[in-house]
């Protein structure tokens, strides 16, 4: 049972609550309702998720009998049948569709699911050996999250919040694609065929480009006569603090430990970008939520 679990890849799921972001800043993620609705779109968002990555894995699974760490995964492994993992796939993509249904009804969350779908499968089968355009895609899709959260609880998702989202995630891929870049350098073998379009330089130029370029847009975002109008407070800039830190840490953790770069493993594995994060996530709830607070006042006074 195991292996079927690990077929479905829940760690992943953890980058669908960027769903929950637009209902966040909006102030209204913890009415009953609301919550409901957006813990369907979840669900729906980690069965559509998962049954692309059974797809990519279906159709990788010679390429990642090569990999080092690939090799692991069930189908490649020959731990679960092929038959199962298409079956399992087809299952995941009606209960995607039903989720969605019920977290919307109408057909305007399943054209957000069905192009996040389309797209991925888009990259399964091509993209992703495109060199830029395959970290592109990879950024998207966490754009879709947020757009998905929005439609969800008829949230407007502001043009600075797609902004941030589209910048964190093209920085987080680009952390991805430089792990490739360090395994055909250790292994001599090239896993993905776009890691021949990018060099080490070229990345860790990037990845300190989108770090500048990420504190600059959260702290203009912050500070910015819409932002303060729209949540009615003008001291958001203070959480910039733990993006900066946030930032930081990840920055030391790739180029100072030497350690791997995928976001999702730093996520489940540093301490310290877990409590920024948690941290980031009680700063702006305070500032959102209990800007009257006389502590809090008396704090920033």
């Amino acid at each position: 049972m195991k292996y079927y679990i690990k077929l479905l890849r829940p760690k992943d799921w953890a980058k669908n609550v960027f769903l929950f972001i637009p209902s966040f800043f909006a102030k209204h993620i913890f009415t009953s309702s609301k919550i409901e609705l957006l813990l369907a779109g979840f669900a729906a968002f980690c069965c559509i998720a998962s049954s692309i990555y059974i797809i990519n894995d279906y159709r990788d699974i010679e390429d990642d009998r090569k990999h080092p760490v690939k090799c692991k995964r069930p189908l490649a492994s020959g731990k679960v049948k092929p038959s199962h993992a298409i079956i399992i796939c087809g299952f995941l993509i009606i209960a995607g569709c039903a989720f969605a249904y019920v977290a919307n009804p109408g057909l305007q969350l399943l054209l957000v699911l069905g192009v996040y779908f389309f797209m991925n499968l888009a990259y399964s089968f091509g993209l992703k050996n495109i060199a830029i355009l395959d970290m592109l895609i990879l950024a998207a899709g966490f754009v879709f999250r947020v757009k998905g959260g929005a439609i969800i609880t008829h949230t407007d998702s502001s043009d600075w919040l797609i902004i941030m989202t589209f910048l964190l995630a093209l920085f987080m891929a680009i952390g991805k694609r430089r792990d490739d870049i360090l395994l055909r350098e250790s292994s001599g073998t090239e896993m993905r065929k776009s890691v021949s379009g990018y060099n080490l330089e070229f990345l860790n130029t990037m990845l300190g480009l989108f770090s500048a370029i990420i504190i600059v847009a959260y702290i203009s975002y912050a500070v910015s006569p819409k932002t303060i109008t729209r949540l009615g407070t003008y001291r958001l800039y203070y959480s910039s603090i733990f993006v900066i830190a946030g930032i930081m840490r990840y920055m030391q953790v790739v180029f100072v430990k030497q350690k791997s770069g995928s976001p999702t493993d730093i996520l489940y594995k540093d301490r310290f970008i877990q409590i920024t994060i948690f941290l980031w996530i009680v700063s702006v709830y305070i500032l959102l939520y209990l800007p009257n607070s006389p502590i809090f006042n008396a704090v920033l006074k």
